[in-house]
Protein backbone atom coordinates (compact mmCIF):
# COMPACT_ATOMS: atom_id res chain seq x y z
CA UNK A 1 0.00 0.00 0.00
CA UNK A 2 1.54 3.37 -0.86
CA UNK A 3 2.10 6.09 1.88
CA UNK A 4 -1.22 8.74 0.15
CA UNK A 5 -3.98 4.97 0.36
CA UNK A 6 -2.54 4.26 3.66
CA UNK A 7 -3.05 7.89 5.38
CA UNK A 8 -6.81 7.80 4.16
CA UNK A 9 -7.35 4.07 5.29
CA UNK A 10 -4.68 1.93 7.48
CA UNK A 11 -6.42 1.61 10.70
CA UNK A 12 -9.80 3.15 10.05
CA UNK A 13 -12.60 0.53 9.67
CA UNK A 14 -15.82 1.93 8.67
CA UNK A 15 -18.13 2.01 12.03
CA UNK A 16 -19.81 -1.46 12.69
CA UNK A 17 -22.98 -0.41 14.11
CA UNK A 18 -24.11 2.24 11.61
CA UNK A 19 -21.42 2.32 8.45
CA UNK A 20 -20.45 5.92 9.47
CA UNK A 21 -16.84 5.89 7.00
CA UNK A 22 -15.36 8.46 9.86
CA UNK A 23 -14.35 6.82 12.83
CA UNK A 24 -16.79 7.78 15.72
CA UNK A 25 -16.14 9.79 18.68
CA UNK A 26 -16.89 7.85 21.34
CA UNK A 27 -17.15 10.02 23.88
CA UNK A 28 -17.48 8.32 27.01
CA UNK A 29 -15.49 7.73 30.53
CA UNK A 30 -16.55 3.99 31.14
CA UNK A 31 -18.08 1.00 29.29
CA UNK A 32 -21.13 -1.60 30.44
CA UNK A 33 -19.89 -5.45 31.01
CA UNK A 34 -21.99 -8.40 30.94
CA UNK A 35 -20.17 -9.72 33.59
CA UNK A 36 -17.26 -8.98 35.80
CA UNK A 37 -14.01 -9.00 33.42
CA UNK A 38 -16.51 -10.01 30.74
CA UNK A 39 -16.47 -6.95 28.23
CA UNK A 40 -15.80 -6.09 24.39
CA UNK A 41 -11.94 -5.29 25.05
CA UNK A 42 -13.04 -1.72 26.52
CA UNK A 43 -13.16 -0.92 30.34
CA UNK A 44 -12.33 2.79 31.40
CA UNK A 45 -11.07 5.06 28.79
CA UNK A 46 -7.89 6.13 29.86
CA UNK A 47 -7.00 2.46 29.37
CA UNK A 48 -8.50 2.54 26.25
CA UNK A 49 -11.09 4.58 23.83
CA UNK A 50 -12.07 2.89 20.39
CA UNK A 51 -11.72 6.32 18.71
CA UNK A 52 -7.49 6.44 20.31
CA UNK A 53 -7.47 2.56 19.11
CA UNK A 54 -8.32 3.85 15.49
CA UNK A 55 -5.68 6.62 15.80
CA UNK A 56 -3.00 4.22 17.42
CA UNK A 57 -3.29 2.07 14.42
CA UNK A 58 -3.06 4.60 11.82
CA UNK A 59 -0.09 5.86 13.78
CA UNK A 60 1.08 2.07 13.79
CA UNK A 61 0.87 1.97 9.79
CA UNK A 62 2.31 5.30 8.91
CA UNK A 63 5.64 4.85 10.81
CA UNK A 64 5.64 0.78 9.66
CA UNK A 65 5.43 0.12 13.34
CA UNK A 66 3.71 -2.60 15.22
CA UNK A 67 2.06 -0.66 17.84
CA UNK A 68 1.17 3.23 18.79
CA UNK A 69 0.76 4.71 21.50
CA UNK A 70 -0.81 8.52 22.32
CA UNK A 71 -0.97 10.89 24.73
CA UNK A 72 -2.35 14.24 25.34
CA UNK A 73 0.96 16.10 24.42
CA UNK A 74 3.90 15.76 22.52
CA UNK A 75 5.74 16.59 26.02
CA UNK A 76 3.62 13.43 27.99
CA UNK A 77 5.08 10.87 25.57
CA UNK A 78 8.55 12.25 25.93
CA UNK A 79 7.97 11.64 29.92
CA UNK A 80 6.68 8.40 29.13
CA UNK A 81 9.98 7.27 27.50
CA UNK A 82 12.16 8.37 30.13
CA UNK A 83 9.67 6.74 33.19
CA UNK A 84 11.23 3.56 31.54
CA UNK A 85 14.71 4.18 33.28
CA UNK A 86 16.24 4.10 36.56
CA UNK A 87 17.81 5.96 38.79
CA UNK A 88 21.72 6.18 37.99
CA UNK A 89 21.01 5.90 34.09
CA UNK A 90 22.74 7.76 31.25
CA UNK A 91 20.99 9.54 28.01
CA UNK A 92 22.75 10.34 24.98
CA UNK A 93 20.87 13.55 23.29
CA UNK A 94 21.32 16.05 20.58
CA UNK A 95 22.57 19.66 22.12
CA UNK A 96 20.18 21.37 19.02
CA UNK A 97 16.44 19.85 20.72
CA UNK A 98 13.09 21.40 21.55
CA UNK A 99 13.52 23.40 24.56
CA UNK A 100 11.14 21.46 26.54
CA UNK A 101 13.11 18.40 25.34
CA UNK A 102 15.70 19.84 27.28
CA UNK A 103 13.88 21.50 30.07
CA UNK A 104 12.06 17.95 30.99
CA UNK A 105 15.37 16.17 30.54
CA UNK A 106 17.07 18.61 33.17
CA UNK A 107 14.82 20.50 35.33
CA UNK A 108 12.54 17.29 35.73
CA UNK A 109 14.34 14.17 35.20
CA UNK A 110 17.95 14.79 35.99
CA UNK A 111 16.84 15.41 39.71
CA UNK A 112 15.96 11.27 39.56
CA UNK A 113 19.09 10.80 39.36
CA UNK A 114 19.48 10.02 35.60
CA UNK A 115 22.52 12.13 33.81
CA UNK A 116 22.13 13.63 30.53
CA UNK A 117 24.79 14.26 28.04
CA UNK A 118 23.81 17.19 24.87
CA UNK A 119 26.24 16.91 22.30
CA UNK A 120 26.81 17.48 18.11
CA UNK A 121 25.50 14.06 17.24
CA UNK A 122 25.69 15.48 13.55
CA UNK A 123 29.41 13.77 13.85
CA UNK A 124 28.54 10.78 14.91
CA UNK A 125 32.29 10.45 16.78
CA UNK A 126 30.53 12.57 19.69
CA UNK A 127 28.40 10.32 20.56
CA UNK A 128 30.27 6.85 20.89
CA UNK A 129 33.01 9.08 22.83
CA UNK A 130 29.93 9.63 25.13
CA UNK A 131 28.67 5.47 25.60
CA UNK A 132 29.47 3.98 28.78
CA UNK A 133 28.19 1.20 30.96
CA UNK A 134 25.67 3.34 32.31
CA UNK A 135 24.07 4.25 28.86
CA UNK A 136 20.41 3.02 28.05
CA UNK A 137 19.03 5.89 25.58
CA UNK A 138 20.49 7.26 22.54
CA UNK A 139 17.53 10.30 21.58
CA UNK A 140 17.89 11.74 18.08
CA UNK A 141 15.90 14.72 16.97
CA UNK A 142 16.48 14.96 13.10
CA UNK A 143 15.99 17.28 11.40
CA UNK A 144 16.72 19.04 14.69
CA UNK A 145 15.02 22.05 16.12
CA UNK A 146 15.95 24.85 15.20
CA UNK A 147 18.96 24.46 12.90
CA UNK A 148 18.34 21.79 11.03
CA UNK A 149 20.56 19.43 11.53
CA UNK A 150 20.85 16.00 10.18
CA UNK A 151 21.62 12.94 12.37
CA UNK A 152 22.16 9.74 10.54
CA UNK A 153 19.57 7.67 12.23
CA UNK A 154 21.32 4.13 11.03
CA UNK A 155 24.50 4.93 12.18
CA UNK A 156 23.11 6.15 16.13
CA UNK A 157 21.35 2.57 15.70
CA UNK A 158 24.23 0.51 14.54
CA UNK A 159 25.64 2.10 17.91
CA UNK A 160 22.90 1.08 20.17
CA UNK A 161 22.32 -2.15 18.86
CA UNK A 162 26.12 -2.97 19.80
CA UNK A 163 25.81 -1.61 23.65
CA UNK A 164 22.27 -3.10 23.94
CA UNK A 165 20.93 0.72 24.04
CA UNK A 166 17.47 1.66 23.01
CA UNK A 167 17.41 4.47 20.53
CA UNK A 168 14.54 7.28 20.43
CA UNK A 169 13.79 9.27 17.22
CA UNK A 170 11.62 12.23 17.71
CA UNK A 171 10.26 12.73 14.37
CA UNK A 172 8.20 16.02 14.80
CA UNK A 173 10.07 17.69 11.78
CA UNK A 174 9.74 15.05 9.06
CA UNK A 175 6.85 13.08 9.95
CA UNK A 176 6.51 9.93 8.29
CA UNK A 177 6.10 11.43 5.15
CA UNK A 178 9.68 11.92 4.97
CA UNK A 179 11.55 9.39 7.08
CA UNK A 180 10.15 6.31 8.89
CA UNK A 181 13.00 5.79 11.83
CA UNK A 182 11.89 2.15 12.16
CA UNK A 183 12.48 1.10 9.58
CA UNK A 184 16.16 2.43 9.95
CA UNK A 185 16.55 0.81 13.34
CA UNK A 186 15.35 2.97 15.95
CA UNK A 187 13.37 1.53 18.98
CA UNK A 188 11.40 4.32 19.97
CA UNK A 189 9.36 7.09 17.43
CA UNK A 190 8.12 9.81 19.29
CA UNK A 191 5.39 12.75 18.22
CA UNK A 192 4.44 15.58 18.48
CA UNK A 193 0.69 15.05 16.55
CA UNK A 194 -0.10 18.95 17.57
CA UNK A 195 2.42 19.76 14.38
CA UNK A 196 2.20 18.54 10.82
CA UNK A 197 0.06 15.22 11.49
CA UNK A 198 -3.05 16.94 12.84
CA UNK A 199 -1.81 20.00 10.85
CA UNK A 200 -4.16 22.35 11.46
CA UNK A 201 -3.11 23.90 14.73
CA UNK A 202 -6.40 23.21 16.58
CA UNK A 203 -5.30 19.95 18.56
CA UNK A 204 -2.56 19.22 20.96
CA UNK A 205 -1.30 15.35 21.31
CA UNK A 206 1.63 13.35 21.35
CA UNK A 207 2.17 9.51 19.98
CA UNK A 208 4.60 6.50 20.27
CA UNK A 209 5.29 3.98 17.95
CA UNK A 210 7.72 0.83 18.14
CA UNK A 211 7.69 -2.86 16.86
CA UNK A 212 8.79 -4.53 19.85
CA UNK A 213 5.90 -6.19 21.42
CA UNK A 214 7.60 -6.34 24.95
CA UNK A 215 8.69 -2.62 24.60
CA UNK A 216 5.16 -1.75 23.89
CA UNK A 217 3.67 -3.46 26.70
CA UNK A 218 5.84 -0.84 29.28
CA UNK A 219 4.80 1.44 27.35
CA UNK A 220 1.26 1.10 27.73
CA UNK A 221 1.51 0.12 31.28
CA UNK A 222 3.15 3.45 32.06
CA UNK A 223 1.08 5.00 29.75
CA UNK A 224 -2.23 3.65 31.89
CA UNK A 225 -0.90 4.03 35.16
CA UNK A 226 -0.35 7.83 34.88
CA UNK A 227 -2.76 8.41 32.39
CA UNK A 228 -1.69 11.23 30.41
CA UNK A 229 -3.99 9.97 27.83
CA UNK A 230 -5.67 12.23 25.34
CA UNK A 231 -9.48 12.36 24.49
CA UNK A 232 -11.56 10.87 22.26
CA UNK A 233 -12.55 14.60 20.35
CA UNK A 234 -8.52 15.64 19.83
CA UNK A 235 -7.97 11.66 18.19
CA UNK A 236 -10.95 12.22 15.79
CA UNK A 237 -9.19 15.30 14.85
CA UNK A 238 -5.97 13.82 14.33
CA UNK A 239 -7.15 11.16 12.46
CA UNK A 240 -9.17 13.58 10.03
CA UNK A 241 -5.63 15.49 10.06
CA UNK A 242 -3.49 12.57 8.78
CA UNK A 243 -5.96 11.48 5.83
CA UNK A 244 -4.63 14.89 4.06
CA UNK A 245 -0.90 14.10 5.53
CA UNK A 246 0.75 13.41 2.15
CA UNK A 247 -0.75 16.12 0.40
CA UNK A 248 -0.01 19.10 2.81
CA UNK A 249 3.58 17.50 2.86
CA UNK A 250 3.91 17.69 -0.46
CA UNK A 251 3.49 21.23 -0.44
CA UNK A 252 4.76 22.23 2.85
CA UNK A 253 8.30 20.50 0.56
CA UNK A 254 7.83 23.06 -2.33
CA UNK A 255 7.37 25.92 -0.61
CA UNK A 256 10.13 25.27 1.76
CA UNK A 257 12.17 24.71 -1.10
CA UNK A 258 11.12 28.26 -2.60
CA UNK A 259 11.45 30.20 0.54
CA UNK A 260 14.78 28.41 1.21
CA UNK A 261 16.18 29.49 -2.37
CA UNK A 262 14.96 32.65 -1.48
CA UNK A 263 16.26 33.72 1.38
CA UNK A 264 19.82 32.31 0.15
CA UNK A 265 19.89 34.51 -2.59
CA UNK A 266 18.92 37.58 -0.35
CA UNK A 267 21.26 40.12 -0.10
CA UNK A 268 20.14 40.83 3.68
CA UNK A 269 20.42 37.66 4.88
CA UNK A 270 23.54 36.17 6.15
CA UNK A 271 23.09 31.78 6.56
CA UNK A 272 20.04 29.72 5.67
CA UNK A 273 19.71 26.33 7.57
CA UNK A 274 18.14 24.26 5.89
CA UNK A 275 19.10 20.20 4.73
CA UNK A 276 17.88 20.72 1.06
CA UNK A 277 21.13 22.60 0.46
CA UNK A 278 24.39 20.79 -1.04
CA UNK A 279 26.49 22.33 0.80
CA UNK A 280 24.57 21.64 4.34
CA UNK A 281 26.15 19.29 6.98
CA UNK A 282 25.23 15.78 6.24
CA UNK A 283 23.00 16.70 3.44
CA UNK A 284 24.29 13.33 1.96
CA UNK A 285 22.56 11.58 4.81
CA UNK A 286 19.71 13.81 4.41
CA UNK A 287 19.33 12.56 0.83
CA UNK A 288 19.80 8.78 1.81
CA UNK A 289 17.10 8.98 4.94
CA UNK A 290 14.61 11.56 3.95
CA UNK A 291 12.11 11.30 0.76
CA UNK A 292 12.30 15.36 0.66
CA UNK A 293 13.36 18.37 2.75
CA UNK A 294 10.66 19.76 4.73
CA UNK A 295 9.30 22.74 5.18
CA UNK A 296 10.99 23.95 8.48
CA UNK A 297 13.79 26.59 7.41
CA UNK A 298 15.82 28.98 10.01
CA UNK A 299 17.76 32.09 8.95
CA UNK A 300 20.05 34.55 10.88
CA UNK A 301 19.99 38.32 9.09
CA UNK A 302 23.39 39.86 8.55
CA UNK A 303 25.31 41.65 11.42
CA UNK A 304 23.36 38.99 13.94
CA UNK A 305 21.51 41.76 15.69
CA UNK A 306 18.72 40.39 17.93
CA UNK A 307 16.75 43.73 17.24
CA UNK A 308 17.41 43.36 13.55
CA UNK A 309 15.53 39.79 14.26
CA UNK A 310 12.81 41.12 16.29
CA UNK A 311 11.46 43.99 13.87
CA UNK A 312 11.52 41.45 11.09
CA UNK A 313 9.16 39.25 13.04
CA UNK A 314 6.97 42.37 13.78
CA UNK A 315 6.69 42.87 9.82
CA UNK A 316 5.33 39.66 8.59
CA UNK A 317 1.39 39.87 7.07
CA UNK A 318 1.50 36.38 6.18
CA UNK A 319 4.07 34.42 8.50
CA UNK A 320 2.33 34.42 11.65
CA UNK A 321 4.33 34.97 14.79
CA UNK A 322 3.38 32.19 17.19
CA UNK A 323 4.50 29.30 19.16
CA UNK A 324 4.32 25.95 17.17
CA UNK A 325 4.68 24.62 14.15
CA UNK A 326 3.59 22.07 11.35
CA UNK A 327 0.17 23.88 10.62
CA UNK A 328 -1.15 24.56 7.05
CA UNK A 329 -0.67 28.15 7.83
CA UNK A 330 2.80 29.83 7.71
CA UNK A 331 4.67 30.82 11.25
CA UNK A 332 6.99 32.90 12.48
CA UNK A 333 9.42 32.25 16.03
CA UNK A 334 12.13 33.80 17.87
CA UNK A 335 13.13 30.32 19.28
CA UNK A 336 15.53 32.31 21.84
CA UNK A 337 12.55 33.90 23.35
CA UNK A 338 10.21 31.19 22.54
CA UNK A 339 10.54 27.78 22.01
CA UNK A 340 13.94 27.34 23.66
CA UNK A 341 14.08 29.93 25.95
CA UNK A 342 14.25 27.44 28.85
CA UNK A 343 17.43 26.41 27.45
CA UNK A 344 20.43 28.70 29.34
CA UNK A 345 21.72 31.71 26.86
CA UNK A 346 25.22 29.69 27.10
CA UNK A 347 24.33 26.39 26.10
CA UNK A 348 22.46 28.00 23.37
CA UNK A 349 25.15 29.64 21.67
CA UNK A 350 27.26 27.06 22.23
CA UNK A 351 24.99 25.00 20.32
CA UNK A 352 24.99 27.18 17.84
CA UNK A 353 21.57 29.16 18.33
CA UNK A 354 22.33 32.80 18.26
CA UNK A 355 19.73 35.31 20.01
CA UNK A 356 18.97 36.46 16.13
CA UNK A 357 17.89 33.12 14.82
CA UNK A 358 14.26 33.64 12.55
CA UNK A 359 12.76 30.11 12.59
CA UNK A 360 10.23 29.64 9.94
CA UNK A 361 7.57 26.96 9.51
CA UNK A 362 6.38 27.31 5.61
CA UNK A 363 2.74 26.85 5.26
CA UNK A 364 0.67 25.48 2.11
CA UNK A 365 -0.38 29.20 1.19
CA UNK A 366 0.65 30.13 -2.42
CA UNK A 367 4.67 30.69 -2.55
CA UNK A 368 4.56 34.01 -4.33
CA UNK A 369 2.58 35.86 -1.69
CA UNK A 370 4.99 33.89 0.78
CA UNK A 371 8.01 35.08 -0.91
CA UNK A 372 6.29 38.91 -1.26
CA UNK A 373 5.98 39.06 2.34
CA UNK A 374 9.67 37.99 3.37
CA UNK A 375 10.56 40.67 0.86
CA UNK A 376 8.51 43.42 2.73
CA UNK A 377 9.58 41.75 5.85
CA UNK A 378 12.91 42.09 5.79
CA UNK A 379 12.71 45.20 3.64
Amino acid sequence: MKFGTKAIHAGVEPDPTTGAIMTPIYQTSTYVQKSPGDHKGYEYSRTHNPTRTALQNALAALENGKHGLCFATGMAATDAIIKLLQPGDEVISTNDLYGGSYRIFTKIFQNYGIKFHFTDMSNLANVEALVNEKTRMIWVETPTNPLLNIIDIKGCAAIAKSKNILLIVDNTFATPYLQTPLDLGADIVTLSLTKYMGGHSDVVMGALVVKNDELAERLAFIQNACGGTPGPQDCFLVLRGIKTLHIRMERHCQNGRKVAEYLQQHPKVEKVFWPGFEDHKNHHIAKEQMRDFGGMISFVLKGDRQEDAIKTLEQFRYFSLAESLGGVESLCGHPASMTHASIPKEERLKAGLSDSLIRLSVGIEDAEDLLADLEQAIG
